[in-house]
Parts: structure tokens; C-alpha cells; sequence
């Protein structure tokens, strides 16, 4: 079997997803990063770097084909946009796997060791609402069926823009989690090492599930200083892209869990390296994931294979427009908070071709 065309595509303008084809007529289906969308600076790398790499290879010699899309364009950077073009290619290649072996992708990562996945909402904006409005939001995710929340500040890389309104926010949604549901609490590096040691301990006076990105991204000591100062579990890696780096946040940083993305940084081939580094250092991994459909999907693959991989995952919550691109979308268990894995060969997803035709924007 070989492949014969490799194609990102622009969905919604919110989305990217990649298609890998093959004369054998199966075809592989993953999702990039949706970073800077609109500007096609991933799509293009897709298409005018990756393409030429993997067009005529086997298709299932993935890791000879990550090491070839990895180091053959390695001096344009291994960060941002390369990762990223890599996993949504990565992705789609397992998923080809699965679909010719007849195998759900967790059986070829070794099998699952859960049915379910228990989800927590991630629940963004924060920085632009008050405090009652961002409480609502969390009200109506519990009364959707979430039994767990994370709620989001997104100052935009500003550092101590306003703690006591996020402190005031903080309170007024474990007012409505109590201590039924795990609260967790994500700066979006937004604090200065001083300020997120005092929050966070503010935060542990009430019980506080984790504590995300406290401190801008490269401050690796800012992070030690955090997480050796407080008891809360602290996170952090949707910005690290390689296990390389993951070393240093591990070993420099010091972070109790660590969160990286599997549609940033290189699909399941990287993410796989990276939890065995994580297993070797006795951290948990909650990988950070805001792509509701075939991100979320291979996060679960991922994650139903790891034994100690007991805490609730990210989910932004159910999109029924990208939902309605697939023939049978994943649903979201209402009555319990989880989503059931699939046991469909590969990720266990298929599109829609009609739907999908009419919701791309190019390709």
C-alpha cells in the first residue's frame, strides 16, 4: 500500500483537518492544531512540505514517516506550526492502521484500560466577564451533565492584570462545584511568580482540583518556585511540542502534571515518547485538548491506554455543527459526565462526504 495524496483542510473556519489517501483505498483522517486557522500557515505546511514526504511511502511505517516529516523540514523550527502540520498527518496515519488491521488505535497502544473517560468542561473567557457571568456558565455545564470544571482567564499573556477579580471569580464557582465537583483553575500564564504563589494559595483555601499555567510559558523557574510553594497539583504544556522539551518542564519546572496536546505536538507517534517520559518521572497526564471531535477522539484512544491516567480530561463541550460532519459523531454521556471510547477500527470515526464537501472553505 502507498500513499497517494495528503490533504489539510480549512472546516468551518475554525477547524483543520487532514486527509491521507492511499491506493488501497482507505483513507486516514486526523486534525491539526487550529492556530492562526485563517491564515493557512499550517494547512500549507501540510500540503507543500508534508505532502511530498509521504506521497509514495507505506503508509503504515508511521514512525519512519514522523522521523522523515520531523527532520527533513527540522531547520525551519520543530515548534508551532511544524507539530502541529505533523500530528494532523500522524493522526490520520493510525487511523489508516486501525482501519487495516480492523483494530481500535487503543488496542494497537496496547490495549484500554477504561471504557469510559470521565470529562471535565473547559470553560474560557474569563477575562472578559464578571464574576456572576462566568458563574452561570458553570452552572449551565453542571446542569448539562459535567461532574467536573475548569474555568479559564485568558489575559493574553498580560501578567497580574486583575487577581482579585479572579479570586472573586474563583469563589463564586465553587460556590456552585462545593466539594461534590473538582474545580480546577487555569491562569493561561497570566501571573508573576509572587501572585501566582498567592493565589494559588487562596485557592487551596477553598480546594482547588489543579492549577494551570500560573506563570508565563518559559519561566521553568518561575514554575518550580510555584509548585514547590504550593499543595495544589500544578500544570502545565500545551506549549511544549516535543518530548525534548518536556524533559526540561518535567526536570526545570517542575510540574505535577503534565498537559501536552496531541494535535500540537506531533500526533500519537510524540505524545506516546512524552507519557513514557511522564511514567518515568511519576506524573500525571491530563492532556490539554479543545478540539471537540477528532482531537477529542484521539485524545481518548490515547488516554484509555494509559493504566494511571485516572483524572478527568479537557473538553470544550459538544459542537453540533462539526459534529454534524460525521456519520457517527461522538456523544457526550449526559448522565454521568463521561464519554464512552470507540471500538470502531481506527479512531473509529468516518465523515460525512456531503456534509464535509459543503463545510470546507478549500481542498
Amino acid at each position: 500500500m502507498k500513499i497517494t495524496d495528503v490533504h489539510a483542510y480549512t472546516v468551518l473556519n475554525r477547524s483543520i483537518f487532514v486527509r491521507v489517501f492511499t491506493d488501497g483505498g482507505i483513507t486516514g483522517l486526523g486534525e491539526c492544531s487550529p492556530m492562526q486557522v485563517q491564515s493557512g500557515v499550517i494547512q500549507q505546511f501540510v500540503n507543500g512540505m508534508l505532502r511530498p514526504i509521504c506521497v509514495g511511502k507505506d503508509p503504515l511505517e508511521i514512525d519512519k514517516r514522523y522521523s522523515e516529516m520531523f527532520y527533513r523540514p527540522y531547520k525551519l523550527g520543530v515548534m508551532g506550526a511544524h507539530l502541529s502540520a505533523i500530528a494532523g498527518v500522524d493522526i490520520a496515519l493510525w487511523d489508516i492502521l486501525g482501519k487495516v488491521t480492523k483494530l481500535p488505535i487503543h488496542t494497537l497502544l496496547g490495549g484500554k484500560y477504561r471504557d469510559k473517560i470521565r470529562m471535565y468542561a473547559s470553560l474560557g473567557g474569563g477575562s472578559g466577564r464578571t464574576p456572576a457571568a462566568h458563574a452561570k456558565i458553570v452552572e449551565d455545564h453542571l446542569q448539562k451533565g459535567f461532574t467536573a470544571i475548569k474555568i479559564r482567564m485568558d489575559w493574553a499573556y498580560q501578567v497580574d492584570v486583575n487577581p482579585d477579580k479572579d479570586w472573586a471569580m474563583f469563589q463564586a464557582c465553587k460556590k456552585l462545584t462545593g466539594d461534590k465537583f473538582p474545580l480546577s483553575f487555569d491562569a493561561n500564564n497570566g501571573y508573576s511568580p509572587a501572585t501566582a504563589i498567592q493565589q494559588g494559595r487562596k485557592f487551596e483555601s477553598l480546594g482547588i482540583y489543579h492549577f494551570e499555567e500560573p506563570v508565563m510559558v518559559d519561566d521553568y523557574a518561575g514554575y518550580a518556585q510555584v509548585a514547590q510553594a504550593l499543595d495544589v497539583p500544578v500544570s502545565a504544556g500545551e506549549h511544549e511540542y516535543t518530548r525534548w522539551q518536556f524533559r526540561d518542564l518535567i526536570e526545570r519546572a517542575q510540574v505535577d502534571i503534565i498537559q501536552p496536546d496531541i494535535v500540537k505536538c506531533g500526533g500519537f507517534t510524540e505524545i506516546r515518547r512524552i507519557a513514557a517520559l511522564g511514567e518515568t518521572y511519576h506524573k500525571h497526564i491530563v492532556p490539554h485538548m479543545t478540539q471537540p471531535t477528532i482531537g477529542t477522539t484521539a485524545n481518548l484512544h490515547f488516554i484509555a491506554s494509559l493504566r494511571d491516567a485516572n483524572r478527568p480530561q479537557e473538553f470544550t463541550g459538544v459542537n453540533e455543527q462539526l459534529n454534524a460532519l460525521f456519520t457517527e459523531p461522538l456523544l457526550f454521556n449526559k448522565e454521568d459526565g463521561t464519554i464512552t471510547v470507540p471500538t470502531k477500527p481506527g479512531l473509529g470515526l468516518e465523515l460525512d462526504e456531503k456534509a464535509f464537501e459543503k463545510a470546507v472553505s478549500d481542498g
